[in-house]
């Protein structure tokens, strides 16, 4: 199970989700600063992958397509925002 309402600490955005995406190796800080969080201009980026999901905020993106534990990750700054 994933949290729905993750923030960043760092940009204090919420962190988006896509089901069933992953983001285009060429993806970069810039992109989702200017970017976050209109669909529309994400999409661009977005590549179709079953089974994956895509998280984003204004400064980090991950591709998740196995089970992973995101706490492990000490350069993300994710945290609940609570329900």
């Amino acid at each position: 199970r994933t949290c729905d309402q993750l923030r960043c600490t760092a940009c204090d955005f919420r962190v988006s989700l896509f089901n069933d995406y992953i983001w285009d190796q060429s993806c970069d800080y810039l992109f989702f600063r200017n970017n976050m969080p209109e669909l529309s201009k994400l999409r661009a980026k977005m590549i179709k992958k079953k089974g994956a999901r895509a998280y984003a905020c204004q400064c980090s993106w991950r591709s998740i397509d196995e089970l992973t534990d995101l706490q492990t990750d000490q350069q993300l700054r994710w945290v609940c925002g609570k329900h």
